[in-house]
């Protein structure tokens, strides 16, 4: 059995940081079927900060690779998300994870912005996190 280098996996790992405009959730490396219930977990903690005035803001730009684990637990996080009127933004997130969003017909469901979070604030300069 050939021996696999050690992947980055977002595993416990995954910052989230209080900031003032949004709460930014950090994943690295892959989100599959094993490391999914620590971004969850990691989105929960954010949900926790955020509010319709203060958007959680995953910080895709250092991901590698997403799966249908890393997606179901976006949808629901958004599911909980929606029920305090708070938005969930995906920002740079790479062509993978772009098109598995296209594909599964997902990509409507949140606002996306092209580049990474800078200095605390959101992407687009909305403070309310909305496009």
């Amino acid at each position: 059995m050939a021996e696999h280098p050690p992947r980055e996996t977002g595993g416990n790992d995954i910052a989230v940081d209080d900031l003032d405009h949004m709460v930014a959730v950090r994943p690295v490396g892959e989100i599959d079927i094993e490391t999914a219930p620590s971004l969850r977990l990691a989105l929960a903690e954010a949900l926790v900060h955020a509010s319709s005035a203060k958007p959680v803001v995953v910080d895709c730009s250092r991901l590698t690779f997403c799966d249908s684990s890393a997606l179901n637990a976006l949808l629901t996080e958004r599911r909980a998300a929606q029920e305090t009127d708070t938005v969930i933004r995906l920002a740079a997130p790479n062509h993978q994870l772009q098109r598995l969003l296209e594909m599964t017909g997902a990509l409507p469901l949140f606002p996306v912005d092209a580049d990474p979070p800078a200095n605390g604030c959101i992407p687009t300069g909305h403070p309310d996190g909305r496009q």
